[in-house]
């Protein structure tokens, strides 16, 4: 069965990092973009970051610019977000889906024909 699946998430303090991971199975991730999405309770899912496939065009939302980093190892059909300096705004369920369809709005969910079950963050002291 083909599918991605999230990990790494879990408690944090405000202004530390967490790693997260995306990993494929049973599909290349060489030939997508992928990007992560999040949705905090009672919001709509957000786009946070996309990374090209090969890793050198990279887009954020505002909200996180200068803060959350992506890279990805196509070797290993994976991909890797970083978060810093995180705050409570952070928290949320975090997917990572592949972008199977073209659009001129990289945060679209309708450009993302596969996802990942999620993985929960929380910022709290």
């Amino acid at each position: 069965q083909l599918q991605l699946v999230e990990s790494g998430g879990g408690l944090v303090q405000p202004g530390g990092s967490l790693r997260l991971l995306c990993a494929a199975s049973r599909i290349t991730f060489a030939d997508y973009a992928v990007a992560w999405f999040r949705q905090a309770s009672g919001k709509e899912r957000e786009g946070v970051s996309r990374i090209g496939t090969r890793g050198r065009s990279i887009d954020y939302a505002d909200s996180v610019e200068g803060r959350f980093t992506i890279s990805r190892n196509n070797a290993k059909d994976a991909i890797y977000p970083q978060m810093n300096s995180v705050i409570p705004e952070d928290t949320a369920v975090y997917y990572c889906a592949r972008q199977g369809r073209y659009s001129s709005e990289w945060y679209n969910v309708r450009a993302y024909d596969m996802w990942g079950q999620g993985t929960q963050v929380t910022v709290s002291s």
